[in-house]
């Protein structure tokens, strides 16, 4: 039997700590991380690699004399739609690493991550992941209130570092607009362990990022433990 997730979903608002816990992963010992964990090597599957690259394509199209696609001059997007397009892709590139090796899973936990504001915005961006992710997926929500949100995507800006993963940042009017709410409260009055999407029941976990943890690796350790050994229990 399979001592790891196959499939581990860790969303949240932006600046909660989703990037750090993933650093904290990749520099975890792979038998500690196997053990406490459960998440065996990994691949990260995170669609601000998406959301940046649409940018640039929209900036070399007005290099070009050409209209921008997706988004304006000031990197707002034009269509409500392409949140579900980055999904979708995000299941597009988890499917054509499996279909490359029929026993991906036998090894590998495919680590996704994403974020999503609006009413309905988490449960929605589920419903356009693929029915083979779905069904192997287990989730970890890392919850902080909006206004730490805010406060952490203020101190991790690095200009220069604006496309990466670790140091991207939003201006607080798009913070506003795009993040201020979100709908896990109602995910967790509905079922206080699964999130269902098409007849999938989803385990899910929280990790309490308040006050504070994810600047000390063995507060992260500690809370990681929590929550990925509940989600073990629930997938069980």
């Amino acid at each position: 039997m399979s001592q790891h997730f196959p499939v581990l979903i860790i969303t949240g608002r932006p600046a909660a700590g989703k990037s750090e816990v993933i650093d904290f992963l990749k520099k975890c010992d792979p038998i500690v991380r196997l053990e406490k964990f459960h998440i065996a090597n990994f691949e990260e599957l995170d669609d601000f690699i998406y959301v940046w690259e649409t940018f640039e394509l929209d900036d070399l199209m007005t290099q070009m004399g050409k209209p921008r696609v997706w988004s304006d001059e000031k990197y707002w997007f034009k269509y409500q739609y392409i949140w579900d397009l980055y999904i979708k892709r995000l299941a597009l590139d988890y499917k054509k690493k499996v279909m490359k090796d029929p026993e991906y899973h036998q090894k590998m936990t495919s680590l996704v991550e994403f974020a999503r504001g609006g009413d309905n915005a988490i449960y929605n961006a589920l419903t356009f992941l693929s029915d083979e992710m779905l069904s192997k997926a287990s989730l970890v929500y890392i919850k902080v209130p909006y206004e730490e949100s805010v406060r952490k995507n203020r101190r991790r800006a690095k200009p220069g570092q604006e496309d990466s993963i670790l140091y991207h940042s939003l201006p607080d009017e798009k913070m506003e607009f795009y993040y201020k709410t979100n709908d896990w409260e109602q995910i967790e009055k509905k079922d206080p362990n699964y999130i269902e999407v098409r007849g999938h029941k989803i385990p899910y976990a929280v990790f309490d990022n308040m006050p504070e943890k994810t600047l000390d690796t063995k507060l992260i350790a500690e809370e990681l433990e929590k929550a990925t050994t509940r989600l073990w229990r629930l997938q069980k």
